[in-house]
């Protein structure tokens, strides 16, 4: 395969791992990707062992960026509910931030979304004072930003995994 056709195959890769930062589901596309280049490119054996370990990275990834929140969220006190509401404020956020700052906007409104979510939940449901309230929510927001961050590093791995995969050898 030429350098021309591998090197656009890894760009739309690089651009399946920046949709993670949008909260938005960027390694599964790469695993759609790959998995079209396999089928596309025989050539490229990519086997059986290849495939379970870039598929494990990507629910690794959707565990990891769920789970940080959960974690995030419960060393700081939050309750269920409120942890629940910190969740649907992270899509919320990123729906509303998208059209911002070339889509980065969802970055940041997922945050916010983490956040205000789960500090209205404490303030509105639980009645809970504006300070335990405000630990919570600031628990949800480090969460949210954790398992971004650690889900974005998986992502980089399974690029980096199949370059070394695809890339041509030799002249």
């Amino acid at each position: 395969m030429s350098f021309f056709f591998v090197s656009l195959f890894l760009l739309a890769l690089g651009v399946c791992v920046l949709l993670n930062l949008i909260t938005l589901p960027g390694n599964w596309a790469m695993v759609a990707l790959v998995t079209a280049w396999a089928l596309l490119v025989p050539e490229n054996s990519l086997g059986v062992t290849f495939f379970i370990f870039f598929g494990g990275l990507a629910v690794m990834g959707e565990v990891v960026e769920f789970g940080a929140q959960l974690w995030g969220a419960k060393r700081y006190g939050s309750s269920k509910v409120s942890t629940i509401a910190g969740m649907i404020g992270t899509i919320a956020g990123a729906i509303v931030g998208a059209p911002f700052l070339l889509g980065l906007g969802a970055v940041f409104g997922a945050l916010l979304g983490a956040w205000a979510g789960c500090l209205l939940a404490e303030l509105l449901i639980r009645r809970q004072p504006y300070g335990p309230a405000l630990r919570a929510a600031q628990g949800a927001f480090v969460g949210r930003f954790l398992g971004m961050v650690i889900k974005f590093g998986l992502g980089m791995a399974m690029l980096a995994l199949t370059a070394s995969h695809v890339w041509p050898t030799g002249a």
